[in-house]
């Protein structure tokens, strides 16, 4: 199991950007070859990829590919496969079925290609539109290779031309397609969701609040576009250490209730049965994640 609490897109074409990888405290990137790149920029773009990719230690660079009506996605795809670095690709405008299964098999005949395991380049798939809201379930099980989702909803983008909704930095108006796309996610067993960006870099408190909000809905982690964004999202989606203490002693006691035949207790003066002691192996599997990706990238959240 993978967590990313961060990842930074970082316009491939951007030099000054690419430097400075090894110095972020972001679990891991999004190599950008779509939205931000002027199309007589894409090959550049790519190229400039290649180069990075592999200085990043831990293979924890995402590549965002072009959508099919560029002309640009097969390209990107044979390009990547196969690459020291790549810890899979980002897919954007997944908004059916078959755009997901198309995409598996461009994937699939680059492996065969190159001599790649079929199967083994992981997608996340990115839900931009309606149309990918209200088809996620059938988006997120239409392959094998999906590792995550990001809901696309930020402020201005591709979600808000879709639904023609106002976005605020409170939210309401974008709820529903933010909480469909993580149900869809976790019916697939999506271990880790992410959200996506929150545009507005000047705005610290509000993009505090989103995030929190986003902990708190059932995503893991987000997708951010400034390096100031990291440090406070890296420490809102790590568990504290009173939930750490908490949960370990409630399978603690539920393992001490079984021995005396029962399987039910309490902890702190709340009920503790099989379902809660099933969240609390979720909580600490999903930290033993965060302590592995820590020890990579020498970067621990600092929250108490």
């Amino acid at each position: 199991m993978r967590m990313w609490r961060s990842l930074l897109f970082v316009p491939a074409n951007q030099k000054r950007m690419l430097d400075k990888l090894n110095d972020l405290p972001s679990d891991g990137f999004i190599l950008d070859l779509e939205d931000t790149i002027p199309s007589v920029e894409k090959a550049n773009a790519r190229a400039m990829a290649l180069e990075y990719m592999p200085q990043v230690p831990g293979a924890r660079c995402w590549v965002r590919v072009n959508p099919f009506d560029s002309g640009f996605l097969e390209d990107d795809i044979q390009s990547f496969v196969g690459i020291g670095g790549l810890a899979g690709f980002v897919v954007p405008k997944q908004d059916r079925l078959e755009d997901v299964q198309q995409v598996d098999a461009l994937i699939s005949d680059a492996e065969r290609r190159k001599g790649v395991e079929v199967g083994s380049t992981p997608i996340i798939a990115m839900i931009e539109s309606a149309s990918g809201v209200l088809n996620s379930q059938k988006v997120v099980a239409g392959s094998p290779r999906i590792e995550s989702i990001i809901y696309g909803g930020g402020e201005d983008g591709d979600m808000n031309v879709s639904l023609g909704a106002t976005w605020t930095s409170a939210g309401p108006e974008m709820m529903f397609v933010r909480q469909f796309s993580l149900v869809a996610a976790r019916s697939a067993n999506i271990a880790c969701p992410l959200d996506g960006v929150f545009s507005n870099i000047r705005d610290a408190e509000g993009f505090r609040q989103d995030t929190e909000l986003s902990r708190r809905l059932g995503f893991r982690g987000r997708t951010a576009i400034h390096p100031n964004q990291l440090e406070m999202t890296n420490d809102i989606y790590t568990p504290t250490a009173a939930q750490i203490d908490y949960y370990t002693r409630v399978i603690a006691a539920f393992d001490e209730a079984l021995t005396r035949g029962t399987a039910s207790t309490t902890v702190d003066g709340k009920l503790v049965d099989v379902a809660m002691v099933k969240t609390a192996h979720r909580l600490l599997d999903h930290m033993a994640a965060i302590r592995e990706l820590e020890a990579l990238v020498g970067h621990r959240a600092r929250r108490t």
